[in-house]
């Protein structure tokens, strides 16, 4: 099999993951931080090992900052609503959002009346500063983006809009689901507040993994509230981080694997998977760019941009197409709205269903990318001649 839908969850991962999870539930799969016996310890230190890394990737000072959850949209929720946004607070965010990101603010502002402003970069990703700043209000409290797009592989410019929402004194938050691992990303040096992301995708790590990182001028109200270990004493949920925002046994499996796959990103080094990824993706654009009938959407070809490539063939199902591909030529690919509406909405692919989308990662190929090509054209073909 062919696998094209890396912007969905990262396939295959490195052994050194896979060995990773196999070593933790076969030799210390005890409780972290519940236990002071070698088992729990060691559990226990593997975790805040994983912490350091992550830290360290991101450019956040402080380690007991990096809250562990199940996925990104796991943190983008505990970061929404652990805000605490009260009635009439404004957010601004963008018209290229996944709905891990819209519907907690639809959520919101249908209990309690927040507003909420989209705003739409061009096709390259880029704002119109002005634009950006006239929706600035003096109540608006909160900006989150994604850092790219899962639908187009646009890229946003979080350095202007973290520069943007500093002067105006208004909390910045990335989704970086598609970035982490890809394109670097420091936390202080850029003045991001509050970064989500998944840990299964550019970051290769399992499924069931992903982390919200806090700087230290934010506090959150927890979501979920009960054991964390420590302070058991305690009637109310600890202040301290990450307990606060921690209840629960963590997946001490999956953030073991986590922590490979971090270390494997770093010593291939994200400038030769950033571009080893724009290698194919220009190779695909071009080649369906020159099969009649086949439309490409997204940024202009040689613009920086993500692996990421929706496409359509003009009259054909793109869910029948998805489907050919995947049975008769063992190409995986994604077709529909890929929880981004408002994504196809800006992209004009909303009443059709939305579009097909191959995604690539570290271990696709150019051979690969060259049958599902070939592929594309003898399936435009058996339907047109």
């Amino acid at each position: 099999m062919i696998y094209f839908d890396q912007a969905a969850s990262s396939f295959p991962k490195p052994k050194e993951v896979t060995n990773a999870v196999i070593e933790v539930l076969t030799e210390y799969g005890a409780n972290p931080g519940r236990g002071g016996h070698q088992l729990a310890s060691k559990a226990a230190a593997k975790i805040y090992e994983t912490r350091v890394e992550l830290a360290t990737l991101f450019g956040l000072k402080d380690p007991r900052r990096v809250v562990f959850t199940q996925n990104a949209t796991g943190a983008l929720n505990q970061a929404i609503f652990g805000l605490s946004l009260k009635a009439g607070d404004h957010v601004i965010t963008t018209s290229y959002e996944h709905n891990s990101v819209r519907r907690p603010l639809e959520a919101l502002k249908k209990k309690i009346g927040i507003e909420i402003t989209y705003i739409q970069p061009d096709v390259n990703g880029d704002f119109n500063s002005i634009k950006l700043e006239n929706a600035i209000q003096a109540n608006t409290k909160l900006l989150v983006v994604t850092h790219g797009s899962n639908l187009t592989g646009i890229i946003m410019p979080i350095e202007k809009l973290a520069d943007i929402a500093k002067r105006n004194n208004i909390i910045f938050m990335v989704d970086a689901s598609q970035t982490a691992g890809i394109l670097p990303i420091y936390m202080d040096e850029i003045g991001i507040d509050l970064l989500a992301f998944a840990g299964h995708k550019g970051l290769m790590g399992p499924q069931g993994t992903g982390a919200l990182l806090i700087n230290k001028n934010i506090e959150l109200t927890p979501m979920l509230t009960g054991g964390t270990g420590h302070s058991s004493e305690m009637v109310e949920q600890p202040d301290e981080l990450p307990d606060r925002l921690e209840s629960g046994t963590l997946n001490t499996p999956g953030i073991a694997g986590l922590l490979e796959g971090v270390r494997f990103v770093k010593n291939k080094g994200l400038d030769k998977i950033f571009e080893h990824e724009k290698e194919l993706t220009n190779a695909c654009i071009k080649g369906l760019q020159s099969i009649d009938k086949v439309h490409v959407f997204g940024p202009d070809l040689y613009e920086k941009r993500l692996a990421v490539v929706p496409f359509i063939i003009e009259g054909i199902d793109s869910q029948e197409v998805a489907m050919i591909l995947d049975q008769h030529y063992q190409i995986a690919v994604r077709a529909g709205l890929h929880c981004s509406p408002l994504a196809h909405e800006s992209i004009g692919t909303i009443a059709i269903g939305g579009t097909l989308r191959a995604s690539f990662g570290v271990y696709n190929t150019l051979d690969e990318v060259e049958k599902l090509i070939t592929a594309v054209e003898e399936i435009k073909q058996g339907y047109f001649g």
